[in-house]
């Protein structure tokens, strides 16, 4: 009797089956608006269970699907597969006009975070006006980052989550690099000067702000 009772207490708190762990996790990321988290995902779903696990299952059951399951910096989210993204055309374009500084001072940012303002004009070889910085942040593509231990802990600028997940990367290290342009045939014949020195490293660094506004 004694026995009994001590198991019933015990599948009390059990987790939940792995399939099941699954399902709860589908849920959650179907109704959030933003990516979510490991750490947000544990936090939901019962004691026991094993987020990490559940999303390595998923990522894979959903590989070759309409939606994809993708981690978007340290966080996951359903997106459509990159090869059917021509069938969302009109509910996805957003018109974003930007001037030829917010873009020089966007790439910058994304090959050089984190990256002072007097870096960003030291590289551009001009002043970068509040306005250009202020419509990156407005655009939540770029955010502040720590400030520098130097003279004065100026403030850093860095890409935020919605840059990458506009752009379908994991994380700053996936920027296009030269010869993946070269191939998708996205060179920019004017490309934006990032002040890197090294023949191939500054070609490459500077043909890759071209995909970033070539969609």
């Amino acid at each position: 009797m004694t026995e009994h009772a001590s198991g019933d207490s015990q599948s009390l708190f059990a987790a939940p089956p792995q399939a099941e762990q699954e399902r709860m996790i589908e849920a959650v990321l179907f109704a959030s608006a933003d990516p979510v988290t490991l750490s947000e995902l544990e936090q939901r779903l019962p004691h026991g269970c094993d987020a990490a696990e559940a999303l390595v299952t998923l990522r894979r059951r959903y590989e070759g699907r309409g939606v994809n399951l993708v981690k978007v910096g340290d966080a996951y989210a359903f997106r459509t597969a990159p090869d059917l993204g021509h069938l969302m055309h009109k509910e996805t374009v957003e018109t974003r006009k930007l001037s030829r500084a917010a873009i020089e001072t966007l790439a910058i940012v994304a090959y050089h975070q984190p990256v002072t303002r007097a870096e960003i004009e030291e590289i551009r070889g001009v002043a970068v006006s509040r306005g250009t910085v202020d419509q990156l942040i407005e655009l939540e593509w770029i955010r502040f980052g720590r400030r520098r231990m130097t003279p004065g802990r100026p403030v850093t600028f860095v890409v935020t989550e919605q840059f990458l997940d506009h752009f379908g990367l994991e994380s700053a290290r996936d920027l296009p690099g030269l010869k993946e342009l070269r191939a998708a045939g996205l060179l920019d014949s004017r490309p934006v000067p990032l002040g890197l020195s090294g023949g191939d490293e500054e070609d490459e660094a500077s043909a890759g702000q071209s995909e970033l506004f070539e969609d």
